[in-house]
Parts: structure tokens; sequence; C-alpha cells
């Protein structure tokens, strides 16, 4: 026995499967986000994930400020759910409308929006520079459990 062992190749989409989306844990866990859908949560994630791209682009605008360009298709498509839906979603994200967490700039011309997705961890909390630091929330500490539903997603057991 020489001792190598022998790894498979990935191939095709397989290579995709250590690629993830991230959502903020302190959107989940602070209060300051709990009235905020689980819809939105997940979009303010996707909009994250585009920011990455939109450095390599280049896309700062005259501040500086990164922007992203996110079409109300491309979130339909992404979100899986139809227009009505996806503009109550954003709005609830948005500066004018909802929570703060981005800001919308029309372009006009068929052109898309430019949104700057906001820094959710500069937060005012309150406190003064220097006080106590909060203790981290690593703990789940949710006890409800529920009976999954396999039949509704066609799965059998």
């Amino acid at each position: 026995m020489d001792g190598t062992i022998k790894f498979d190749y990935y191939y095709g989409i397989e290579a995709e499967q250590f690629s993830f989306y991230r959502v903020p844990r302190l959107l989940i866990k602070d209060a300051r986000f709990k009235e905020l859908s689980s819809d939105a949560k997940l979009l303010y994630g996707l909009m994250l994930d585009r920011l990455a791209l939109s450095i390599k682009n280049g896309w700062l605008d005259e501040e500086n400020r990164v922007y992203i360009h996110y079409t109300l298709d491309n979130i339909m498509e992404d979100l899986g759910c139809a227009r009505e839906k996806c503009a109550k979603v954003i709005a609830e994200l948005d500066s004018k409308k909802g929570i703060g967490l981005i800001e919308k700039k029309r372009r006009g011309l068929g052109k898309p929006d430019i949104i700057y997705v906001k820094n959710f961890a500069t937060l005012d909390t309150g406190k003064e520079p220097g006080g106590e630091p909060e203790k981290a929330d690593n703990a789940d500490n949710s006890a409800e459990v529920r009976k999954p539903n396999f039949k509704r997603f066609g799965v059998s057991i």
C-alpha cells in the first residue's frame, strides 16, 4: 500500500456546492430587526453578496460609496415571488419607507436604479464609546421544535 489517497474531481456544478449566501446574524438576533420579514433579511444578504461584484467592477460614486444594480426582475427571480411581493420586500429595507438598510437612487431612461446597501454594523447603539462590551450571543436559545411536513415538498420517508 502506497499510502496515497485518491480524491475525485469536481464535475460541472458540483463546484458550486460550497458557495453560500450570508445573512448577518445581527439581522436575526437583534431586536431592532425583529420586524423585518425573512424575505427582507434574505434579500439584504443577496445584496451584500452583490457588493463584492460591484467592488470588482469599480462601481463607486463620486463620494466613494459602493453601489449595486439589482433589478426588480432579478429580485423576483432570486426570491421566487411576484412583482408586488418583491416591491413590498424592497420597501421594508428602503430608507424612505422601511428600516433604511438600503437607499435607492432612480436614474430613469430605462436604466436600473442605483442601490446603496448600508452597513448594518454601524448602527447607533445609544451607548457611550468605551462602555461595557456586549456579550456575544452564540447560543441558540429557541425552544420551539416543529414536526417537518415533508409531504409538502414531495419527499417521503
